[in-house]
């Protein structure tokens, strides 16, 4: 998926081997090790080819590898953690670090002091807008064939989608488009039996219902566009809701440690956010979701919540950082 996205823009990418040994039995993890030590060998020889000036890092643990071959030849490095909390690749490797730009301030708990500075969550420069700009909404509803007059709520789970949202939506969906029209990223997995479930409904609510399997260029008009989305709770909820002043229902997934839940009790804390279990889904998100969008005030306050917690210059200030340890290392 990253790969698709990163030669999309035009971008030499490079691959090496990585694995991870959170959960791994003792047997998984030598070989999780083994192929780390792999993917260690090829980092250092990318290192002596590309001779970077700095390495820049965001996470996980195809980290380790580059991180340590970096360390190893010199290279500065600059870690970025858009979650609230660290998991175990950064926190062992912050050590190597000239720097940690992290994206709330409860992060900075977790380094040494001095370590870590606060940027924010950088955006795609489409999303850096106004939102009391009622023009921009418009215009992205127009985009996306989207009626001017009614609500608009966007469902997506990420790249792959989320089926435990996908289902609670879909089973229940003609609730929810007598009160909005609702823009469905259902991911790859599940496009072909929402679509299914789309034209069994009667035209005028089907013509509410809008599913796609994935959104690329679109996807910033579907958060410029929404009143309210659904969504898993990924680093990325810290940064581009807040853009845009756009409320939340957030559930997130269950298998994904800590890290979601954390950043959705951050949003929720702030009240710009709703954060609804997993294992709910079906009980709850329908009348949840229906008591917000057709709560104006509501909606509202919390957008405007979300707006405080953004940082426009986030992707300055991290590029600001990036140069500054190039030049000191530190």
């Amino acid at each position: 998926m990253e790969q698709a996205l990163v030669e999309r823009a035009g971008l030499k990418i490079e691959l090496i081997s990585a694995a991870g040994l959170r959960g791994r039995n003792p047997v998984a993890a030598l070989g999780s090790l083994w192929t780390l030590s792999r993917g260690y060998r090829q980092s250092r020889r990318l290192i002596r080819r590309f001779q970077p000036d700095a390495l820049f890092v965001t996470g996980g643990y195809v980290c380790v590898p580059i991180t340590l071959a970096a360390w190893r030849s010199g290279v500065p490095i600059i870690i970025y953690l858009p979650d609230i909390e660290p998991g175990l690749a950064i926190k062992f490797l912050a050590r190597f670090a000239g720097r940690v730009a992290v994206t709330t301030e409860e992060t900075r708990k977790f380094f040494r002091p001095g370590l870590a500075v606060v940027t924010g969550y950088p955006v795609r420069p489409e999303l850096r807008v106004d939102p009391a700009d009622k023009t921009g909404k418009a215009a992205a509803r127009q985009q996306l064939g989207l009626n001017s007059s009614l609500p608009v709520l966007l469902v997506f789970g990420g790249s792959r989608g989320a089926r435990s949202i996908n289902r609670a939506l879909a089973g229940q969906i003609e609730a929810y488009l007598e009160v909005c029209q609702v823009v469905h990223v259902s991911g790859k997995l599940d496009a072909e039996w929402a679509l299914a479930r789309r034209e069994e409904l009667p035209p005028d609510l089907r013509a509410r219902y809008h599913v796609s399997a994935y959104l690329h260029a679109e996807m910033t008009a579907a958060l410029l566009a929404a009143d309210l989305v659904i969504s898993r709770a990924g680093a990325s909820v810290m940064g581009e809701f807040p853009a845009v002043g756009l409320p939340a229902i957030l559930a997130p997934y269950p298998y994904a440690g800590t890290h979601q839940a954390l950043n959705a009790n951050y949003l929720a804390q702030h009240q710009a956010a709703v954060v609804i279990d997993d294992a709910d889904l079906e009980r709850d998100l329908k009348d949840v979701t229906i008591n917000l969008i057709t709560d104006k005030e509501k909606l509202q306050a919390m957008g405007r919540a979300g707006q405080t917690l953004a940082k426009p210059d986030a992707a300055a200030r991290l590029a600001q950082e990036i140069l500054e340890v190039k030049t000191h290392g530190t």
